[in-house]
């Protein structure tokens, strides 16, 4: 098939390569977001591959159909960027890589956990002037704490027995919980709330979810507590966040993710400096550390994505079942 790979990066495109060697599809890179003005460069193509950062709204789709587009591949495992109604009413599937690499993000999300708590990047900063006063730089041992576990799908469990190797006590909270690790207790998001002094979130974000850490969640919570977002910016209150900081209400906040991230995040403003007052201010906390959405980057993962995003492709090609297909009832709109 002809495919066309928006958002592309450096790093994905040597196992696009090597990868399609064995499905042999012809495959066009673009560093551009796909949006409604960019669309267009997807005309002659049979496939778009999108990123969780391109916009895949009624219009767009509209657009990409009228282009002869047959096939949406995401390289991704959410679908939130998608109009999945817009989708079944094009008839236009949309597939997705379900699973890539649960270590990668949940390895991650503990970095981002150990690097706020232990300072090490004030430490770096400060090592690099040959400063090695250890004043401020005072961490907790995360031994016997107590880690909530929003979510636990595949990520979240891993998430869940690094906590538990760290001899964390660990509680979760799930509408469908995964009662497999014997060690985990499933409560509810208040007690979450209540006795949690790390709270780290892997949700999906959808109608429910979107905005569910808030003004009325964050007042719940420990004075203590750091929050972890490894997930989907949107499923936190950003002003509440910022609101929480001020007022001490919190301890901290690891972010790997932000709910406006699209027009920001994988690109370089190093130069120029962002208009978003929101993620400006979050980075001007000393108890905030922020990372852009590089929590599936290992090299691992990037194999795992690439080679799921070309067998999709590939099974559609051939007529053959769309196992990772998203699933849109007609009962949904």
């Amino acid at each position: 098939m002809k495919v066309i790979i928006f958002s592309a990066h450096d790093y994905e495109k040597p196992y696009f390569t090597e990868l399609n060697s064995h499905n042999n599809h012809e495959i066009f890179f673009v560093y551009n977001n796909l949006n409604l003005e960019s669309a267009i460069m997807a005309k002659g193509f049979d496939c778009v591959c999108a990123f969780v950062n391109d916009k895949l709204d009624a219009e767009v789709l509209v657009k990409l159909k009228e282009l002869g587009i047959k096939l949406i591949a995401l390289r991704s495992a959410g679908f939130n960027h998608v109009n999945l109604n817009a989708a079944f009413e094009l008839n236009l599937p949309i597939v997705r890589v379900p699973a890539y690499s649960p270590h990668a993000i949940a390895e991650h999300g503990v970095a981002l956990l150990l690097t706020l708590n232990r300072k090490i990047h004030k430490a770096y900063n400060r090592s690099r002037e040959f400063n090695f006063s250890l004043e401020g730089l005072v961490g907790f041992d995360l031994y016997n704490k107590t880690v909530g576990i929003v979510g636990t799908g595949k990520i979240g469990l891993e998430m869940a027995k690094i906590m538990h190797g760290f001899g964390c006590h660990v509680l979760a909270y799930d509408k469908y919980p995964n009662t497999s690790l014997n060690f985990m207790q499933f409560v509810s998001l208040e007690e979450i709330y209540k006795k949690c002094d790390i709270i780290s979130l892997h949700i999906p974000l959808t109608n429910d979810t979107n905005h569910l850490i808030n003004d009325s969640a964050f007042s719940c919570m420990k004075k203590n507590a750091i929050i972890i977002n490894t997930s989907r910016g949107g499923i936190i209150d950003t002003k509440a966040l910022i609101e929480a900081l001020k007022a001490n209400t919190i301890k901290g906040a690891a972010l790997d993710v932000y709910e406006e991230e699209e027009n920001y995040f994988f690109s370089d403003f190093s130069g120029k400096g962002i208009d978003d007052d929101n993620l400006a201010r979050l980075l001007t906390f000393p108890n905030v550390i922020v990372t852009g959405h590089q929590g599936f980057l290992t090299a691992e993962a990037i194999h795992n994505i690439v080679e799921t995003t070309l067998n999709n492709i590939s099974d559609f090609e051939n007529k053959l079942p769309l196992i990772n297909e998203v699933k849109i009832k007609k009962n949904n709109h």
